[in-house]
């Protein structure tokens, strides 16, 4: 099930230039291009992870232009544990694992601002362990029994 976008009244370019403004300041990115560099490379990675109706209901809350980065690349064969995403973002991008762990939580956590915790609480439940702290979000373990 599709929800309507929470920003559907807001033209796109503002909904993703406030996306690209929060991020650039909670990043403390020195520039919007790195900002945008930033966002890029964690939601083409975030869109090899995330599949079936997460992956559409996310496409259609964000910013078109982060839709269509999100949905660029086909899912992956096998998803990515929360700390191997971290590491191929590194490869990726060139990165270290440390700038690479920045980028993803500072992105991802103004994604989970912008889309609503009921869509990041789905997304995270059909990912591997590890995605809700880049998230923002508390990683609850379940008990063993």
């Amino acid at each position: 099930m599709i929800h309507e976008p929470r920003n559907a009244g807001a033209p796109a370019d503002s909904t993703g230039d406030r996306l690209l403004e929060k991020i650039r300041y909670e990043g403390a990115y020195p520039t919007r291009e790195r900002a945008e560099e930033s966002l890029r490379a964690v939601l083409s990675a975030l869109g090899r992870q995330v599949t079936g109706d997460e992956r559409v209901a996310l496409a259609a809350v964000l910013p078109r232009q982060a839709a269509l980065v999100l949905t660029a690349e086909a899912p992956a064969v096998k998803q990515l544990s929360g700390a191997a995403f971290v590491r191929d973002l590194a490869e990726r991008t060139g990165g270290t694992p440390a700038t690479a762990r920045w980028d993803a939580g500072v992105v991802l956590s103004q994604i989970a601002a912008l889309v609503g915790d009921d869509l990041v609480a789905r997304v995270i439940g059909r990912l591997p362990p590890g995605y809700a702290l880049l998230f923002g979000r508390a990683e609850l373990l379940a008990q063993a029994a």
